[in-house]
């Protein structure tokens, strides 16, 4: 959910745009077709070009105004892609990226934003001139952006990427090196859920460690093959990789605690109506029922597996509370809003969650309390401490709690946990909802 600003100056006109867009005459020739399917095209990249044109202004005048502000310098800028991520859908990370584009696109780079502007290159080549120039110097920027002008309307994506690198690297070889020392630097490992209850598990390496990697479990693929094994390359490739990270003799005997939401019906009670509602594995997503089932339930194999069982509020579907044998409530707190939460409680952000943190401050006597608790990543934990932002709960439609931020241009964006499985039983009514509010915030009773 999403709330203008108090100042709409200039909306009009875009919005007037978006609704002539949306009723376009359909009865029209082919060739029409074709020649709209082009002018489109350059619309989006006009409105591209204004919209970075608009991001960078914005950060300027924010930065300006924190130090205004008297914020430390080294925090004057927190908050600001933390806006645009919410203004634009996207999560915080792709702000920020966005944001040093944008800043080095139109300020730096005036043949690739003019040729953005006019609309003969898309939105993405000509931040891929931005992105593979960032690391140069201001006046090697300036070179590549005139070297490329007369080209880039007929290169498309890759050539865009090779020409830049190329160029960059002529005007500064030692800096590339550098570069990709930095780039090292960043080496990690990820995972993210895939189709059909698979995950995968990735690591941005250093390209002779990951070569080296690969050639190690291939060759261990090919031994086990020649001997007789049954399974395939990929799935011995597979198998091995986790054998190895994990230290156990098979894939299958890994321990594991399993952190599963699911409903007693799914659990218990297979093939009547309720019982194919799906389960939430966290860190895998959305599995079908008869998975589930298997996750907890199945004893055929040696590998140990330890069940948290989750509890629904019965008139909103809420999680609210959680069986747990460990002694350390605070602990227990955390996990408990990390498998309520399940992604950044911040719109659109959906990065794993790193800190738990009070809706209502501490300071502003905020209970430490799940129902005031809510999951973050860390940077956009950090970003709410910038000034002018402020969170509070509120009951949305459904009787369920919401967060509702605030940002300093006082933009209301609201957010809730996923469901939980399991289908609502009913609506909390207007007066229970008016009390639910209450209770969760005092102050408006006052």
């Amino acid at each position: 959910m999403f709330e203008v600003g108090p100042d709409r100056r200039g909306d009009t006109a875009l919005a007037g745009l978006v609704a002539t867009l949306a009723d376009l005459d359909q009865d029209v020739h082919d060739s029409v077709r074709v020649d709209r399917i082009r002018l489109l095209e350059v619309l989006k990249s006009a409105a591209a070009a204004a919209q970075a044109k608009e991001v960078a202004a914005f950060a300027a005048s924010q930065r300006a105004e924190q130090g205004a502000l008297g914020v430390p310098v080294d925090r004057i800028g927190r908050g600001v892609a933390a806006q645009v991520g919410l203004a634009r859908r996207i999560s915080p990370f792709q702000a920020r990226r966005y944001l040093g584009w944008a800043n080095i696109l139109t300020s730096e780079l005036p043949n690739t934003f003019a040729a953005l502007q006019g609309g003969r290159v898309s939105e993405w080549r000509a931040m891929i001139v931005a992105r593979e120039t960032a690391w140069l110097s201001r006046a090697d920027r300036v070179t590549v952006d005139a070297q490329l002008a007369d080209q880039l309307e007929t290169l498309g994506d890759r050539r865009v990427e090779a020409e830049a690198k190329k160029l960059a690297y002529r005007l500064d070889p030692q800096g590339y090196l550098g570069r990709i020392r930095g780039a090292e630097s960043d080496r990690h490992v990820g995972l993210r859920p895939a189709p059909d209850t698979m995950a995968r598990l990735t690591g941005f390496l250093p390209v002779a460690q990951g070569v080296a990697a690969y050639a190690a479990l291939r060759r261990e693929a090919d031994t086990l093959i020649s001997q007789g094994d049954p399974r395939g390359r990929g799935q011995i490739m597979a198998d091995t990789m986790v054998e190895r990270i994990t230290g156990q003799a098979q894939a299958s005997e890994v321990p594991v605690e399993i952190n599963l939401i699911m409903t007693d019906a799914t659990l218990f009670a297979p093939g009547t109506a309720d019982g194919d509602e799906p389960a939430h594995l966290v860190d895998a997503g959305t599995i079908p029922a008869h998975v589930a089932r298997g996750l907890a339930l199945d004893v055929s194999d040696r590998a140990p597996r330890w069940l948290r069982r989750l509890y629904t509020e019965p008139t909103t579907g809420e999680l609210a509370a959680m069986d747990s044998h460990r002694r350390s409530f605070t602990a227990n707190q955390r996990r408990f809003l990390r498998l309520r939460d399940q992604y950044c409680r911040t719109s659109w952000c959906e990065a794993p969650i790193r800190h738990a943190d009070h809706v209502v401050p501490a300071e502003h006597s905020g209970p430490t309390s799940v129902a005031n608790g809510q999951g973050y990543c860390e940077a956009c934990n950090y970003a709410k401490q910038a000034p002018g932002w402020r969170t509070r709960l509120v009951v949305g439609p459904a009787g369920a709690a919401e967060v509702e931020i605030i940002t300093p241009t006082r933009h209301r964006y609201r957010s809730r946990p996923p469901d939980p499985p399991g289908r609502r039983v009913r609506c909390a009514s207007r007066v229970e909802a008016t009390l639910l509010e209450l209770l969760r915030d005092p102050a408006r009773a006052a």
